[in-house]
């Protein structure tokens, strides 16, 4: 059974070279963004502060928030791109970030060794991967362009290429955030049957995302997140309201 657990969860980054303290006291007062704290030596980004959560199979979470809350961060932590600072992590299933989509691709790679690399990249078996390379490099629909260096495509070919990829299994835990801009019209149709299915499949979904529409079709509860703390847990519905209203007041 998929399972999630965070533990008072803290995540840090160090600022080094700020160039100009009148912009650092912007950013302190901002109310977007993680907490600025200038302290001797670098000033220090906190993304997220004390948060704890538990998701359970069967949970379908929406993460709300203004740009830098702290939900990008958030996903990254569960998908062990980034370690906490404080606090502990326990993350039981398989996972599949929808995120970040071009970790763990070589630039002067082909197509299909990257197919190789982001499989493995996302904890796929070498075997796995091989018996499903005609299926992916087919989604792609870039033909001979497989056999060249990603270096050589543009950014939607890059994308359609790592969707293809992280899309070929179901996953535990998906985590998702909002917008993928892989390609034109007929690709996006493509693109949109296939998440649908892998939604799914998936125990648990964790999504990341600007959307009322999109959070109110795939979860039914979800998480307000400001500053990198954790404001509210409730009903999708009870949250979307409570972020209206504190948008509004601000």
């Amino acid at each position: 059974m998929a399972d999630i657990q965070l533990d008072n969860v803290s995540v840090a980054f160090p600022v080094y070279d700020t160039s100009s303290r009148s912009l650092k006291k912007r950013l302190v007062g901002a109310a977007t963004g993680g907490r600025i704290r200038s302290e001797a030596g670098p000033s220090v980004v906190h993304a997220l502060e004390n948060v704890t959560l538990h998701f359970q199979h069967g949970d379908r979470i929406g993460l709300v928030g203004r740009n830098g809350a702290g939900k990008t961060t958030l996903l990254r932590v569960l998908a062990g791109i980034y370690e906490p600072g404080v606090g502990t992590v326990r993350v039981d299933g398989h996972v599949a970030p929808l995120f970040d989509l071009l970790l763990g691709m070589d630039p002067e790679g082909t197509g299909y060794e990257n197919i190789l690399l982001r499989g493995l990249f996302l904890g796929m078996r070498r075997t796995d991967i091989e018996a499903q390379i005609d299926e992916i490099a087919a989604f792609t629909e870039l033909g001979s362009f497989l056999e060249l260096p990603i270096r050589t495509y543009s950014a939607g070919m890059r994308l359609r290429l790592a969707f293809a990829v992280s899309t070929s299994f179901h996953p535990d835990i998906l985590l998702l955030d909002e917008g993928i801009g892989a390609g034109d019209a007929a690709f996006l149709e493509k693109v949109n049957r296939r998440l649908q299915e892998f939604t799914s499949k998936a125990t648990i979904i964790v999504l990341a995302s600007h959307s009322e529409q999109l959070v109110r079709q795939l979860c039914s509860t979800s998480v307000l997140m400001e500053q990198g703390r954790i404001i509210e847990i409730s009903s999708t519905s009870e949250v979307l309201e409570l972020y209206r209203e504190r948008t509004s007041r601000k």
